[in-house]
């Protein structure tokens, strides 16, 4: 008996003792994650720009025309677009600049000139595409019309400047809560709209046909300029540096480690609504006949007709204005850093978001009062390839300094880093030397 309870009690104590070693190895762990969700943010920020309505027009016209097969150019593009944010994050985390500093600090006036004036462009093509992805959105859900939306627009200042005053993290929970509703909508939509799942991942494997057709290739840039975003680069080696809090190499170690998997998961949603868009536009109108579907409002009148429910249609219109909203605050930021960091001049962010803004309207308005809804649609998509256009102006530096070991020390691009990168580089200016090329024939 004696030898029985004997034992139980080392039975006992055994399983205290391995509760105990649980518990403690528990706690690291759970202190990570912990802290990562304290340093989480930036990422959902940056990845606003990657699923506002220029992505929508660009996504909708490429689903509709040509199916599935487009698919490949989003997640291509989305990869870049990740290890872009990468490095654009670590340059914040190692150097305490943002990518407009680091330039103003190491090259010539003239060519930071150049740069900011490309990443100016840049930002007012992300404007004209937030302000008429933000018109439409209100006509189709409020009946209002299209100039006076575009007019309407003008006044998100103020929303701005409200949660600008209360701080970065409330911007962050706002963005990501409007992200969160994108999402919702999108898995609706595809419940709906049955895709083959099939076809779907058959649509992420390349193919050359896109170097054979001059309209596919048109696209594929634009779904280019419109996922990886030039003042997105901007913005996130800036607002990463609220997240510095050691300058010792094994805390900046650390950082960078959060920073990638805070700017990748974030990332991955957005290639998941990116898809989710394409392959809506694929599944309701390239299957059904409606092969030429460009136009926004077009999509939100055939959803009914083609799901067979004003559900569809309203969660299309919801989810577009939650986009636009988002856009909207991280083209404002991204305004700001651009002209301090490259002029060191800081303004007023009502300043900075109304310049910008009245600047982008001007040709909305123009062409909204000479061709219409059509108008708009072909200028927003006209705007995402801008965009692209205006990426080697941002990725060619942010390359060059995190390569630069005097600059980055230890934290300097490893050589497969360097290479990806510079591949990144090449077919980003190919591309836009072929669409150029393609412009003047």
């Amino acid at each position: 008996m004696s030898e029985q309870m004997i034992q139980l009690a080392q039975s006992e104590a055994s399983t205290s003792l391995n509760n105990g070693d649980s518990k403690r190895m528990s706690r690291p762990k759970w202190k990570m994650f912990k802290r990562f969700l304290s340093f989480a943010g930036p990422g959902y920020l940056v990845a606003v720009g990657y699923m506002d309505p220029g992505n929508w027009a660009t996504d909708l016209a490429a689903g509709s025309k040509y199916g599935y097969s487009l698919l490949s150019v989003v997640l291509i593009a989305n990869l870049m677009a990740m290890l872009l944010q990468f490095l654009a994050g670590k340059l914040g985390i190692v150097t305490g600049m943002d990518l407009a500093q680091a330039c103003r600090s190491h090259f010539s006036k003239t060519t930071n000139l150049l740069l900011w004036t490309a990443a100016e462009v840049a930002i007012i093509a992300c404007e004209l595409a937030e302000i008429i992805g933000a018109a439409i959105a209100l006509q189709l859900l409020f009946g209002i019309p299209l100039l006076m939306g575009i007019l309407i627009t003008v006044a998100d200042v103020l929303m701005i400047l409200a949660l600008q005053k209360k701080g970065l993290r409330y911007i962050e929970a706002f963005v990501i809560v409007l992200i969160a509703t994108i999402g919702v909508c999108f898995i609706l939509e595809l419940w709906l709209a049955k895709p083959n799942v099939a076809d779907v991942f058959g649509g992420y494997l390349p193919t050359t046909s896109i170097f054979h057709d001059p309209g596919m290739l048109y696209l594929a840039i634009g779904i280019i300029g419109a996922t990886v975003m030039p003042h997105n680069l901007y913005l996130h080696s800036s607002i990463i540096k609220t997240r510095v809090n050691g300058k010792n190499i094994p805390g900046k170690a650390s950082l960078i480690r959060m920073m990638t998997w805070d700017s990748c998961i974030a990332l991955f949603l957005a290639l998941l609504i990116n898809s989710a868009i394409l392959i809506l536009a694929s599944a309701a109108f390239h299957l059904n006949g409606n092969q030429n579907v460009a136009e926004i409002q077009d999509a939100y009148t055939l959803l009914t007709h083609v799901l067979g429910t004003t559900f569809a249609s309203l969660l299309f219109g919801v989810a577009l204005l939650a986009a636009g909203q988002n856009a909207t605050l991280t083209g404002t930021i991204a305004g700001q850093v651009v002209m301090e960091g490259f002029l060191n001049l800081k303004l007023k962010p009502w300043v900075t978001r109304l310049l910008t803004r009245s600047i982008a309207i001007i040709p909305v308005v123009i062409i909204t009062v000479l061709y219409g809804a059509s108008g708009t649609s072909e200028l927003l998509v006209f705007s995402q390839v801008i965009l692209s256009l205006q990426l080697p102006f941002a990725v060619l530096p942010l390359v060059h300094f995190t390569s630069n070991r005097k600059l980055m020390g230890v934290h300097a691009n490893s050589t497969l880093i360097r290479i990806v990168s510079i591949v990144c580089c090449v077919i980003l200016v190919g591309l836009n030397l072929y669409l150029l090329v393609q412009w003047t024939l």
